[in-house]
């Protein structure tokens, strides 16, 4: 008797437990949704807000980051090519960079496209579990995923014995809670097929850094940003930077800024920040130009007492830190310039001339306008220097001079914000000239050479690896050496007396000494950290994971603790020296923290990071008293002006949210100590901006930012309404810097000495041409991308 055939049982339907009120998108990201239509995270992100209603079946449609793959239908995956597995423990990174290649795709497998991907994006695929992960897949079928509103139904383990959606979000669920909230996977060991496929559902889930939506790269004034924009994904700054679109031109959507009085302040503050851009341009139109000099053409030193003075400056303070020259030499040449100074070479004239501006920079001038007279000269200057080295490429210029002018000129483009954001590209070509001296091998491989060109050459070649590793940080781009291409060793720690040509051997002090060369001795100490840290901030392909993080930053604090010890008061260091030492170095943990320290005030684990971002930033604007320091961070651009933005930007976050944290929790009005504080800090940042304009900045929106943050801080204490103050505040620092930039206009730049040879040099009719690549400029640009600001918003936006 032929048995009939059993009926398959059906498979109990799984029930949700709630409804899914988020939206479609912030359920992909797994992020809160505040249930508005549009919500704020899809608003920010310029994508489709939808709120799709729950159905028992699960849609694995891929939802991309664009409004124009909303609006396309999704389709299903293109049939891929099996292939196998990758048999090392290299998978994760393997397999978040299989969106740029058709190969490494699973059999079985379950396709998703990765986040932040275009219609035109390979599909990645995961790879099956093996059955002896079934069970424990199954039993965690019924973990929460942490947020619950962020459960989605997923259906159970296909007949197959396929991996679905819900075997991999809880994988990932059950990896997030053993990695100590936030380290990346990538930096476990994982083996075996059951870890490579958990560790492929992360690497899907949390892009690196360099591919993902949040850090993608931002082309601004025709420049890529790189990460530097993580202070504009804050909610805090949403009131400052809709008043900024408001003035700009830029209506916002909420329309907050839309009331009768808002309205007129805004005019009001656009009317000033127009002014305030005309006026720039005409104060920039005496500064040099892009076109050439001609070949003999040069500018006249101050007189000899002046330069002397200023000679001494330089030699006893910028030159301890990046050692260019040694000093009895520099003494010889510098005689010999002033025995001729019209037949002098033109390598010499030009390094004296450097040497007597960087010096000019903490030289007290007796008034303003003098002041702003001798940066215009010095301009000049760099500018001849720069072409000079640019020009006709002599071999004559591919010398141990030749070099020396070129660090000399890097420095005063810094300190006179000569194209300071710009100093990454100019390093590259020093980098090249060095090596190709042979700089970056240690004199004793070379052939036999004295022994003073050798302690010269090695503290040339740690000068520019200073630059590098200084110029890396501030344009968030790749250092372009490693520690494995170089063998050159530290100078010896001793004063340059004890050198000269008839020197054969070398005495060197012990460290507790402190010498002409402790100090770059103390920057060389703590370089292979630093440069570990921005090739881990930088690199292409670099994953920040919280434990690499943690490790770079001890010995970061290590690194500061033996420059303390090295560097000392009373040791024969000035308040300068430490504070320029402290500075090149401590500002290197607040962009090493950016992407933790942001989250610290939702995940606690990151508090940590928080407060070293807090400490280093109060402890770069709080320097030792020192009336040099304190003109070079007011007329430095550079690394004497990024560090101080990243500061900045640090402070003002902490106080603003703070101010609202307090708010909610009800202690506004209780406990204010901290906050006073913080609200301080910004008021002697506003001072700094504001004496940074009358030194010779043109650029006005780093004051008007900072006002506007203190208003948004003294709003929500008094409890008006943010966007009025904001907006008020915003015009009254627009108005405040017109009038300080049109005392300026007034006073006039300092003419050419020299018209004739400015109309030799093709140099002349060149009114209206701005000189914004050689401009002070304290932008903000970088940090705001996600507001709507193009490119054509802020690259005419130099004032």
């Amino acid at each position: 008797m032929e048995s009939q055939p059993q009926p398959q049982p059906q498979p109990q339907q799984r029930r949700r437990r709630r409804p899914a009120l988020s939206c479609r998108e912030c359920r992909r990201r797994k992020i809160k949704c505040d249930h508005n239509n549009p919500c704020a995270h899809c608003l920010r992100h310029k994508t489709r807000c939808i709120y799709k209603p729950y159905t028992d079946g699960f849609d694995d449609t891929p939802v991309t980051g664009t409004i124009q793959q909303h609006d396309s239908p999704a389709s299903s995956p293109p049939p891929q090519t099996a292939s196998p597995p990758p048999s090392d423990s290299s998978a994760p990174r393997q397999l978040a960079q299989a969106g740029d290649r058709d190969s490494g795709n699973i059999n079985g497998s379950i396709s998703v496209p990765l986040q932040g991907s275009n219609s035109s994006t390979p599909w990645v695929t995961a790879p099956p579990v093996a059955a002896a992960a079934a069970p424990a897949a199954t039993a965690a079928q019924t973990a929460p995923l942490g947020r619950s509103d962020l459960r989605q139904p997923l259906p159970d383990h296909d007949p197959d014995g396929g991996t679905t959606f819900r075997d991999l979000l809880h994988r990932i669920q059950r990896l997030e809670e053993s990695s100590a909230g936030g380290s990346r996977i990538g930096d476990s060991p994982l083996h075996g097929v059951n870890a490579r496929s958990e560790a492929s559902a992360v690497s899907l889930a949390r892009p690196s850094p360099a591919g993902s939506q949040e850090w993608q790269a931002v082309l601004n004034k025709s420049r890529d940003w790189g990460r530097s924009r993580w202070m504009g994904a804050a909610n805090e700054f949403t009131a400052i930077i809709a008043c900024y679109s408001e003035i700009m031109g830029k209506s916002t959507k909420d329309g907050s800024f839309q009331g009768p009085e808002a309205s007129a302040l805004i005019s009001q503050a656009g009317d000033f920040l127009r002014k305030c851009k005309n006026r720039a341009k005409s104060i920039k139109t005496g500064r040099p130009t892009r076109g050439l000099p001609s070949p003999g053409f040069g500018f006249a030193p101050p007189s000899r007492e002046m330069a002397d003075a200023m000679v001494n400056l330089y030699l006893t303070s910028f030159e301890l830190t990046h050692r260019i020259l040694h000093l009895p030499t520099f003494w010889v040449e510098y005689q010999r310039y002033w025995d001729n100074p019209d037949g002098a070479a033109p390598s010499l004239r030009l390094k004296v001339l450097l040497v007597i501006g960087i010096g000019s920079s903490l030289y007290d001038h007796g008034d303003r306008a003098a002041a702003l007279r001798n940066i215009d000269l010095v301009q000049q200057w760099i500018y001849t220097a720069q072409t000079w080295l640019s020009g006709p490429l002599e071999k004559d210029r591919l010398d141990i001079s030749g070099l020396q002018i070129y660090c000399l000129s890097i420095l005063a483009r810094q300190i006179f914000s000569i194209g300071g954001d710009t100093i990454w590209i100019s390093i590259g070509s020093l980098v090249h000239s060095a090596m190709q001296l042979g700089l970056h091998r240690d004199p004793k491989h070379l052939p036999a050479i004295s022994v003073l060109q050798a302690e010269l050459r090695r503290r040339l070649w740690y000068t520019i690896l200073e630059f590098v590793v200084q110029s890396s940080l501030d344009s968030w781009m790749p250092p372009r050496i490693s520690c494995d291409e170089f063998d050159t060793e530290p100078p010896s720690n001793i004063n340059d007396e004890k050198l000269d040509e008839s020197t054969t051997e070398l005495q060197s002090y012990p460290k507790g000494t402190f010498t002409a060369t402790s100090v770059q001795l103390a920057l060389i100490d703590s370089l292979p950290v630093r440069l570990r840290i921005v090739q881990l901030l930088n690199g292409l392909h670099s994953e920040l994971s919280y434990e690499r993080v943690l490790s770079l930053s001890s010995e970061l604090i290590d690194a500061l603790q033996a420059c303390s010890r090295r560097v000392k008061d009373g040791d024969g260091s000035t308040p300068f020296h430490r504070n320029l030492l402290d500075y090149l170095i401590r500002r290197f943990m607040i962009p090493l923290h950016y992407s933790f320290s942001n989250q610290a005030r939702t995940n606690p684990l990151f508090h940590y990071s928080l407060k070293l971002s807090l400490d280093a930033a109060l402890a770069m604007v709080s320097p030792e008293p020192d009336h040099g320091f304190a003109r070079l961070m007011a007329t430095g651009g550079g690394v004497f002006r990024e560090g101080v933005r990243c500061a900045t930007s640090a402070i003002s976050l902490e106080l603003l949210a703070h101010v609202e944290t307090q708010r909610l929790n009800g202690t506004l009005h209780r406990t204010r100590q901290y906050r006073d504080f913080l609200k301080q800090a910004v008021r002697d940042l506003i001072s700094l901006s504001e004496e940074r304009i009358r030194q010779g900045e043109t650029n006005v929106k780093n004051h008007m930012f900072l006002s506007m943050i203190l208003a948004q801080a003294e709003a929500v204490e008094a409890g008006v309404p943010v966007e009025l103050q904001v907006a008020r505040a915003a015009r009254d620092s627009l108005e405040l810097c017109n009038n300080l930039l049109k005392t300026r206009e007034d006073t006039g730049s300092m003419p050419s000495p020299d018209d004739a040879g400015l109309a030799a040099a093709g140099m002349e009719g060149v009114q209206g041409v701005g000189f914004e690549g050689f401009a002070p400029d304290f932008g903000w640009e970088s940090f705001f991308p996600d507001a709507g600001f193009g490119h054509s918003w802020f690259g005419n936006l130099d004032s």
